[in-house]
């Protein structure tokens, strides 16, 4: 006799998984636990070692640690001298950035042209996958929709569980090479799927650069200026590493040392990043500054954007969470270096767009910020821009829809994973395995009978 379905009592349980998953707050002051590995000012646990990029958010004045000016190193080298050196010779850099992150040097004339010949052969992805795994199963996430891709990827590789540091190279290379691609192709059957748009599907170009690739196949004619991809390419540099602690590159960390598969690694690091408190920050800041222009009426007085941000913060206005998205950052403090680098570009782009009024307001909300969350919180140490603000004003410009904001972080960031696993592997040993501390009081079982 068939048994019909029981009613399954969603609501009871989830009230208590909810109760039992709670700890109280007090027991984290109690047993001195640094929650999210930080400290009471937002400085990050030492959890390990890293010779790929560096943060600075400080300097040293005796046993004291003074907020200062910030700093990112690629590889030793600061990233405003690297932007300065491949600008200079009018070039992009974001493939010269991939060497030396992967490698430690930079590469020669000779060098960087058979390396960037290398990533062209290995962009094109099979007809057949491109059906199969991006098309026939399209997504209203694109994160997730990449991350299938790359579990995909590990299915055609006959070398998959090689862990040796010359086949995760290859492995690398690869996924570097394919990322825009992944990306690209599934928001197009994302467009097709579930906007009832036509599908536009463009190969790959060897000649092109990857920001100039992914431009040219995200917009139907395949269009764009030279100042567009200039701009797309230096976001691509911007992100492509920023140390062994942020939430992705750790998770690269942790997920390498278990000894599991390049595929397996990297499709945990983009679960990571996917998360809005991670990589969706730049979408939390356009959605912020069109709430602001809808509310306020003179984008030039000081006092009704600070009443403005005064509001969300008291989380009166916009999402109600007390966030104004794009102010501080875990390390950076006094300022964020990425954001002084993007600033002066996102102007020239905005001169170009005829939206020189949107990036002055984009200004003054950077310079009225701090002062409105020093109002109202204590600031254990100063509150800066971090590059998500500037980020999704230059995708709004490009042309870039919001579907793609964290694909396209992930189509840099996937080099700094792919640099971190490769430590991990060569310098690592021991799997990652902090303690937890329990904290429940013992009990005895109770035979089912008597409960």
């Amino acid at each position: 006799m068939k048994q019909n379905a029981p009613e399954v009592p969603l609501d009871r349980w989830s009230r208590m998984a909810e109760a039992s998953s709670q700890v109280d707050p007090e027991l984290y002051v109690r047993h001195d636990v640094k929650r999210g590995l930080r400290d009471v000012t937002g400085k990050g646990v030492v959890a390990g070692l890293t010779r790929i990029g560096d943060v600075v958010g400080y300097r040293q004045e005796g046993e004291t640690s003074v907020p200062a000016p910030g700093q990112l190193y690629y590889r030793g080298i600061e990233i405003a001298d690297l932007v300065r050196g491949f600008s200079a010779e009018g070039r992009h850099g974001f493939e010269e950035t991939c060497y030396l992150l992967l490698f430690g040097e930079l590469p020669g004339g000779d060098e960087l042209g058979i390396f960037e010949q290398t990533l062209a052969s290995y962009r094109k992805l099979p007809r057949g996958f491109v059906h199969d795994v991006i098309l026939r199963m399209p997504s209203r996430d694109i994160m997730n929709a990449m991350a299938r891709g790359v579990l995909g990827m590990y299915v055609l590789d006959k070398r998959a569980e090689d862990t040796s540091i010359e086949n995760v190279l290859r492995q690398s290379l690869h996924l570097i090479s394919k990322f825009p691609m992944l990306s690209v192709y599934a928001y197009q059957a994302y467009l097709e799927e579930f906007r009832n748009k036509s599908l536009v599907i463009h190969r790959p170009m060897a000649e092109l650069s990857t920001a100039e690739n992914f431009l040219h196949m995200l917009r139907p004619n395949s269009r764009y200026t030279p100042l567009e991809a200039t701009l797309l390419d230096l976001t691509l540099v911007l992100q492509a590493e920023h140390g062994g602690g942020n939430n992705s590159s750790f998770t690269a960390h942790v997920v390498s040392s278990s000894g599991t598969d390049t595929y397996s690694a990297v499709a945990a690091s983009l679960g990571s990043l996917k998360g809005p408190k991670h990589g969706g920050a730049n979408i939390k800041v356009v959605g912020m500054f069109e709430d602001l222009k809808a509310n306020v009426r003179d984008w030039e007085d000081d006092e009704e954007i600070e009443s403005y941000l005064l509001r969300v913060l008291n989380k009166e206005s916009f999402d109600k969470t007390g966030l104004i998205y794009g102010m501080g950052h875990p390390v950076y403090s006094v300022s964020d270096p990425r954001t002084i680098i993007l600033r002066d570009y996102a102007a020239q782009l905005a001169d170009e767009k005829g939206l020189a009024e949107e990036y002055r307001l984009h200004e003054r909300v950077e310079r009225l910020a701090p002062q409105a969350i020093a109002k109202k919180r204590t600031v254990y140490k100063g509150v800066s821009a971090n590059v998500d603000f500037y980020s999704g004003f230059v995708y709004t410009m490009l042309g870039i829809p919001a579907e793609l904001y964290t694909p396209l972080f992930a189509v840099a960031r996937v080099v700094g994973w792919c640099a971190h696993r490769m430590e991990e592997l060569a310098s690592g040993g021991k799997i990652i395995r902090p303690a937890y501390k329990g904290v429940n009081s013992r009990r005895e079982y109770v035979p089912l009978a008597e409960r």
